[in-house]
């Protein structure tokens, strides 16, 4: 494809190639020939194998573990394409790494998911296509435009194709309020709000539920899910202590860190669902942890970015 801003180009790191390649199908495009790979000290090398002069670039490459590789990976690539007189970069960031540390809690604390925005512009990148950040705010942490995709309808659209009976949609925190609502908005149900407590980081303690969850069907609606502690103990609440009939959970990032895998099938909930943003090794994935993909619509959106048309009918 081509606009004015020249031919439409996908570019990928070792992040998510699977992801990359699926988006590409969708746009009826091919990626880049390109290589991602290690000097002997450790130290990463690009090597783009075709031109990018003149074109729409869109680098897609989310920032999961490996955290600074990848990260390093979108910024070394970034800069490879602006050096090769690339017409526009447009960095897609299916998961933005960093982004838990988006304010100080405390004294001498980073803000790194704002370090992170600034390294992305100085590496060369004029806009950023982001999915379901952990701080809606971060958006405003960048200084070039920002295009903010949601997950929700993906997996709203799997939910209902269960066709579930008594469903509330359950948020697991008071700052997940807004994306619970947003979900259940999509379900026509009604919410609830399990109020927490954190004493320290990976480690949550239930306190409360707000809302009629007894004899109903809650789906635990979150935006990243770590070593799953938190949901986990949210279902065993729910059923234990609330009365729920069934618990289901979602999540649009899987990072699935340390115990989470285990943590997840022993638990109580029915079935736990995520996207593909961050890629799930296929020895991880049961009959319990399902996986959608929003491939689709990240196509779409790079689609109307590169042709200059309003992406907000992607929501509608």
């Amino acid at each position: 494809m081509n606009s004015f801003l020249g031919q439409l180009k996908v570019l990928t790191g070792n992040a998510n190639r699977l992801l990359a390649k699926d988006v590409c199908k969708h746009l009826g495009a091919e990626l880049i020939d390109s290589e991602v790979t290690h000097f002997s000290d450790g130290e990463i090398a690009v090597n783009i194998k075709e031109t990018v002069r003149g074109a729409d670039v869109f680098i897609i490459q989310p920032t999961h573990e490996p955290v600074n590789d990848n990260l390093m990976e979108l910024l070394i690539m970034i800069d490879a394409c602006k050096r090769a007189s690339a017409g526009r970069i447009n960095a897609v960031i299916p998961y933005y790494g960093y982004a838990r540390q988006d304010r100080k809690t405390k004294p001498r604390e980073p803000i790194t998911a704002k370090l992170v925005a600034n390294l992305i512009e100085k590496a060369g990148a004029d806009r950023a296509v982001l999915m379901d950040l952990h701080a809606g705010q971060i958006q405003g942490y960048f200084d070039i435009p920002v295009d903010h995709l949601s997950a929700i309808k993906h997996l709203a659209e799997y939910f209902k194709s269960l066709n579930l009976n008594d469903v509330v949609v359950v948020s697991p925190d008071l700052g997940g309020v807004t994306r619970a609502r947003n979900f259940a908005n999509e379900l026509d149900a009604p919410i609830a709000i399990i109020e927490k407590r954190r004493p320290k980081p990976n480690v949550s303690e239930v306190m409360n539920v707000i809302g009629d969850v007894e004899g109903k069907t809650c789906i635990l609606v979150d935006d990243i899910i770590d070593t799953a502690g938190t949901i986990c103990h949210a279902a065993e609440y729910l059923t234990e202590k609330g009365g729920a009939k069934k618990v289901y959970g979602c999540a649009t990032h899987g990072v699935l860190s340390g115990p989470a895998i285990e943590r997840l099938i022993s638990s109580k909930l029915e079935e736990f669902i995520i996207t593909d943003t961050i890629p799930l090794n296929i020895g991880n994935v049961t009959d319990k942890i399902k996986v959608v993909s929003i491939a689709d619509q990240l196509a779409k959106a790079i689609e109307r970015i590169h042709n200059n048309e309003s992406i907000s009918s992607i929501f509608d």
